[in-house]
């Protein structure tokens, strides 16, 4: 009666233990790399959504008659309005929708502005929401309702078009 492996067992099961752990090795690998993948594209999603629900909510809780449009080119408007969203905890904060070279800021200030060009007096909070080839807002002409499309041609990202309906009217 045998108390123990012989040599040759041992080898085989080492064999076979070691080419079942490359095995594993490459699907761990592989594994990460899709998860980095994927990770790439749900942070570029969540970033589109913000940037969705930030100029739906500041266009649908703007105060009646608040907004102003001001088309400065063919590609683009600079926007003014009073809104009741605020990204600074603002009370009923002044926003604005700027292009300058290429990228597309929102301004967020206690004060309003009354010109595209930002004087030095008036202190606001900007986000860049990134590169554009196009920005443009078109105010629905119906008089009773106060309703905004809003198309925002990014470079590297995904379009943005809404239709959006001023809640706060009087």
């Amino acid at each position: 009666m045998r108390k123990a492996f012989t040599l040759i067992e041992l080898m085989i099961s080492i064999s076979i233990l070691s080419i079942m752990m490359i095995f594993l090795y490459k699907s761990y690998a592989s594994v990460n790399m899709s998860n980095k993948f994927y990770k790439k594209k749900v942070e570029l999603i969540k970033s589109q959504q913000l940037k969705k629900k930030i100029i739906f909510l500041d266009f649908s809780l703007a105060s009646a008659k608040s907004t102003a449009i001001i088309n400065q080119d063919k590609n683009e408007d600079s926007i003014f309005l009073q809104s009741s969203n605020s990204m600074h905890k603002l009370y009923n904060p002044y926003v604005t929708y700027i292009v300058k070279d290429s990228k597309l800021y929102r301004l967020e200030s206690l004060k309003a502005f009354f010109q595209h060009e930002l004087s030095q007096g008036v202190e606001f909070s900007a986000e860049c929401f990134g590169e554009v080839n196009s920005f443009r807002v078109y105010k629905s002409s119906e008089k009773k309702k106060e309703i905004y499309l809003i198309h925002i041609d990014f470079k590297d990202d995904e379009n943005i078009l809404l239709k959006v309906k001023v809640l706060n009217e009087s």
